[in-house]
């Protein structure tokens, strides 16, 4: 029975990333806008807003969602809406799997057999934070390789990486960074995939009970895509600004002998927000709802559709 959560959750996840990568692949170019500027940010303007020093020169001006995906399809060509689609499904595959599998089976042990198998909302999180927490710990390696797939095509060609699939991207960082480094950005991931969780599968699960119990839908597909539409907004407005941080500290490039960009999370904070400003922390967002909106809702209309189809096994 435990086993059939992680099959049903691993298709629909899978199907689900697939089909929104190329939203994904846009929100990861605009979250890397201006990047340059952050790094090369002094220490003492980076720490210190007494210390003097030039002028900071104007950041870039921001390009939209539409610009983005414009000017992705005439540099790289159509294909290039699918960089790094490997490193998604090994992804949906190692990470995904595992918090939707592991959600389903607390969600059976912690719900309350005499009130209907309903579960408390707290018990909802609590159950999401835990299985988004353990499903990226498993899945950091392909979540880091996919970042930097789909980052690739922005840097001029000499610089770029060029991974020729997941496997490559992953086996190439582990021989000339070590194995500790397909764990970069690792907290920031498991504290992303924490909120995540919590927030788009207790808040699936809460809308969709509220739906059936005020009578306002039947239980159908119009329920799942009105309750998986609003998960999906909730997680995207609690997991942007991590997930912007993630982003660049997994795609920051560290060379042997160099001081590498960030040192860590918080100094990515720092510096992004004292070179682009608080906001800088919502870039990508309208992709990031573009993308955490369908993502959702086909996410979950595939799980009740692949529940329906499994459940006689």
């Amino acid at each position: 029975m435990g086993v059939k959560g992680f099959v049903e959750g691993g298709i629909a996840s899978i199907v689900a990333g697939c089909s929104t990568h190329p939203l994904d692949l846009m929100k990861v170019r605009m979250q890397l806008q201006g990047e340059t500027q952050a790094q090369n940010l002094r220490p003492a303007l980076a720490f210190n807003p007494g210390s003097v020093h030039a002028p900071r020169p104007p950041p870039p001006p921001r390009v939209g969602l539409i610009t983005t995906g414009v000017k992705l399809v005439q540099q790289e060509g159509v294909a290039a809406l699918f960089s790094g689609v490997s490193a998604t499904v090994l992804r949906q595959t190692l990470y995904s799997t595992t918090r939707m599998g592991l959600y389903d089976m607390l969600k059976k042990k912690w719900s309350d057999p005499n009130n209907g198998g309903s579960m408390p909302l707290t018990r909802k999180i609590a159950a999401g934070l835990i299985a988004g927490g353990i499903g990226a710990a498993v899945g950091n390696p392909a979540d880091l390789a996919m970042v930097r797939m789909q980052a690739d095509g922005r840097l001029p060609p000499a610089q770029r990486r060029n991974y020729k699939s997941v496997v490559d991207a992953i086996r190439t960082m582990a021989k000339d960074e070590g194995i500790t480094s397909l764990w970069r950005g690792s907290s920031l991931t498991v504290n992303r995939a924490m909120l995540v969780t919590a927030s788009q599968l207790a808040s699936y699960d809460q809308f969709k009970e509220m739906i059936l119990e005020k009578g306002v839908m039947e239980d159908g597909l119009g329920t799942h895509v009105t309750a998986s539409f609003a998960a999906g907004l909730v997680a995207a407005v609690a997991t942007n600004p991590v997930d912007v941080i993630k982003t660049r500290v997994m795609n920051m490039k560290v060379v042997p002998g160099a001081a590498p960009p960030y040192t860590g999370a918080l100094d990515c904070v720092l510096k992004t927000v004292r070179a682009e400003g608080p906001m800088a922390l919502y870039k990508g967002f309208i992709p990031t709802i573009s993308r955490q909106g369908p993502f959702t809702v086909v996410l979950f209309v595939t799980l009740e559709q692949v529940r329906k189809l499994l459940k006689d096994f």
